[in-house]
């Protein structure tokens, strides 16, 4: 078992190949004097074209702050974050929005559906703002492996919980943006789900050329991951390449182990 570099030792060294999200030298400062909490600490990392990325760390390591920076959902504090070439500090709010409808794709645990649309229609929402058609076969396809073929004409409040993560999936990928961030997307989905949809985000990425970046404290949904990156106290630890859900385990363990004699 490998033990996690002191935190802050390590820096994620980007292998080869077209950078889909990039920071660099990022941190996010909340609060000021007693009160001020350093959440990421001048995090340099490259999420490369084509790969399915997991970000873990114990709770309170930043890993949602990093995502939330990266999609341009939180304002940073210092350094920079692009996606492709676009620089996400340099946008004015309405092209930062538009960035977003038109470039991310989007998972979060809150479901953040519109209660009033059906199924279909939330799904199809952004590119029904953007003014974009669906590719059918393509939707076919997400509908199919979200398992919500029967459930369209619904509403939110008509779906169970997981039913409405379903939706919440599909809409990220129905569009087929450059990069999706997920922040623990099969959190509210039985194991049987969760697994049909992280093996449709990861052959999104090996068949379709699809960017995935994932937040998750689960090790077995980390395991279908290319790679995933590890953070303590705001900063990047360390960097597992095809990982598995044992690898992951185990460092996780250290983790915790290191933070039990600290």
């Amino acid at each position: 078992m490998t033990t996690p570099m002191q935190a802050g030792a390590y820096a994620a060294t980007p292998a080869p190949g077209v950078a889909a999200a990039r920071a660099m030298d990022l941190s996010k400062v909340y609060g000021q004097g007693e009160t001020k909490v350093v959440a990421l600490d001048q995090v340099s990392v490259e999420f490369r074209q084509a790969q399915f990325t997991a970000i873990m760390g114990p709770s309170g390591s930043g890993k949602s702050t990093l995502m939330h920076c990266m999609a341009g959902l939180d304002t940073i504090s210092s350094g920079s974050a692009r996606i492709g070439d676009t620089e996400l500090t340099s946008l004015k709010d309405k092209k930062l929005t538009q960035l977003r409808r038109d470039r991310i794709g989007f998972i979060f645990q809150a479901f953040n559906l519109l209660p009033t649309l059906t199924g279909l229609e939330n799904i199809t929402l952004p590119m029904d703002i953007a003014g974009r058609k669906p590719d059918p076969q393509w939707m076919d396809r997400v509908i199919e492996t979200v398992g919500l073929s029967g459930r369209l004409k619904h509403r939110p409040n008509q779906l169970s919980g997981g039913q409405q993560q379903r939706v919440a999936v599909a809409r990220a990928l129905a569009s087929k943006p450059e990069i999706i961030f997920g922040d623990e997307p099969t959190g509210n989905l039985d194991s049987r789900s969760g697994a049909e949809v992280l093996g449709f985000l990861r052959n999104s990425v090996r068949e379709l050329g699809q960017t995935v970046v994932m937040v998750t404290h689960d090790p077995v949904a980390a395991s279908y991951s290319d790679r995933v990156i590890f953070l303590a106290d705001g900063r990047i630890v360390d960097d597992m390449a095809n990982p598995t859900a044992d690898s992951v385990l185990d460092r996780m363990k250290a983790f915790d182990g290191k933070a039990r004699t600290t």
